[in-house]
């Protein structure tokens, strides 16, 4: 399976990027949204984004909303994984498409648990 790791932060996507290659997953990243739609567009949909909210020059709301709005990747499971832990931020992003919603800091059974809930991973 294929994943896309969007974080601007370099850390986050390592550690992210770790956690999806032990599950077994191909990862690439992209430090911001901008990346990650620039990415999205050059290469097989991937079955997985993880999205950060947060970022510089798109915010992950942003990508998410053009991400469902796109039919070609209609079949992307997104997972917002951020530091916004405000009830109205994760209804919001729901809302918008979210399939999950994962809060900072993670751990890697946060991301196996999230991953077997949306159909990616099967239940332990």
């Amino acid at each position: 399976m294929q994943a896309l790791v969007v974080d601007d932060s370099m850390t986050a996507r390592i550690l992210l990027c770790h956690v999806l290659r032990d599950l077994g997953f191909d990862v690439e990243e992209a430090p911001g949204g901008g990346a990650a739609l620039l990415a999205l567009a050059q290469q097989e949909p991937p079955d997985l984004i993880l999205l950060d909210w947060n970022m510089p020059d798109l915010s992950g709301l942003e990508v998410l909303q053009a991400i469902r709005k796109a039919p070609q990747w209609s079949g992307c499971r997104v997972l917002m994984v951020t530091s916004e832990t405000e009830a109205p931020m994760v209804s919001w992003a729901l809302e918008e498409g979210a399939d999950e919603y994962v809060m900072k800091p993670i751990s890697p059974a946060m991301i196996r648990d999230k991953l077997m809930l949306v159909g990616l991973l099967p239940s332990a």
